[in-house]
Parts: C-alpha cells; sequence; structure tokens
C-alpha cells in the first residue's frame, strides 16, 4: 500500500511547495489559486519560481489524480490554472 502512495509523500516531504492544508479540495478556483499563491510566496522549499512551483503543483495534482478524478473537480481544477496566471499577472 505505501508503494501507491507515493505522491502523498512528494506533496509533503519534497522540495515543492509548503501547501496550506485541502487546498485542492476547495470549491472556488480562485481560492485555490490564491492559496497556492501565498504557500509559493512564503515557502523556503521551492526551488523554481513563485508562480512554476505554484502551477508544477497544482499540474502534479492533476495528473497523479488521473482517471479517479470527477470530471467537476477536474474543471475546478484546470479553472484554477487560469485562476493562478491571473494572480500572477500572466494571462
Amino acid at each position: 500500500m505505501a508503494a501507491r502512495r507515493w505522491s502523498r509523500q512528494v506533496t509533503e516531504r519534497s522540495n515543492a511547495l509548503d501547501l496550506e492544508d485541502h487546498v485542492f479540495a476547495l470549491d472556488d478556483p480562485a481560492e485555490i489559486a490564491r492559496s497556492l499563491k501565498r504557500s509559493a510566496e512564503r515557502s523556503a522549499r521551492r526551488k523554481a519560481t513563485p508562480f512554476r512551483s505554484a502551477m508544477s503543483m497544482l499540474s502534479f495534482y492533476i495528473n497523479r489524480a488521473g482517471r479517479n478524478l470527477p470530471a467537476e473537480r477536474r474543471a475546478r481544477l484546470e479553472a484554477a490554472k487560469a485562476e493562478l496566471r491571473r494572480a500572477f499577472g500572466r494571462e
């Protein structure tokens, strides 16, 4: 079972970001983007720019969830990508 949870270890222990709890479960794409932006700007664990770190973590979550991610939630997370670009002024 531990082998199946490697992606959880990545989010918890890698030099990615210190995420706020349950950020990907939020209902509002703008709130997801704001949370990721806050985490990226505050985190001492990131290696890249705040924008790249936040976008990478969001993409990582979407990709790891794969087909188990319900369509409605996937759409919300994809919308969060656009909100994240807007939050960082990269529209």
